[in-house]
């Protein structure tokens, strides 16, 4: 099975994203991460998502968790505010499904224990993952969710579809026992 083709069936929320180019763009980030940060797809599944804590959750159930409320908000403001509240609903997808990709080379795998990288340590997610969405060519609007998305965030202006993003990803974390 093709590598993207993996991811798919991993995240397959990825679909959910209408421009053909845009779609292909967040399947490239993703393959370019795994690839640098020297995972398979099915890794996705198995690393988990956050250090910071000792969960049971895994990357892949969390970018899903993540992806799936982004999406329900977009849907919900569509359906009761009728344009009166607006998000990309692509953008907003593809920032979801992208917004922890730089955890690819935030995280390394020793002897079956996770841990931070040599170069996570330096630099966290939300830059390692910019810098691997910008090589494949996302648009500014992606750039500044996965930018944003994390405490690195805080001091500047959001858009709409980051601030969905943000809260999207924190109701993931914060709850959590840890």
């Amino acid at each position: 099975m093709a590598v993207r083709d993996e991811i798919r069936k991993i995240l397959p929320e990825v679909d959910e994203i209408k421009d053909q180019g845009l779609r292909e763009k967040v399947l490239a980030t993703w393959e370019a991460g795994l690839a640098r940060g020297g995972w398979k797809p099915a890794d996705i599944a198995r690393i988990p998502f956050t250090l910071l804590k000792p969960v049971k959750i895994s990357f892949a159930d969390h970018v899903r968790g993540v992806t799936k409320i982004c999406i329900a908000a977009a849907d919900t403001f569509d359906e009761v505010y009728k344009g009166a509240l607006k998000v990309d609903r692509d953008t907003l997808i593809a920032g979801a499904l992208l917004h922890d990709v730089g955890k690819l080379l935030e995280i390394a795998e020793k002897d079956g224990t996770f841990a931070k990288s040599k170069d996570g340590a330096l630099v966290r997610h939300p830059f390692s993952g910019l810098a691997l969405a910008d090589a494949q060519g996302l648009p500014a609007e992606v750039l500044h969710i996965i930018a944003t998305h994390s405490k690195e965030g805080d001091h500047g202006k959001r858009t709409a579809e980051a601030i969905v993003l943000h809260l999207a990803d924190f109701m993931n974390f914060d709850p959590l026992e840890g």
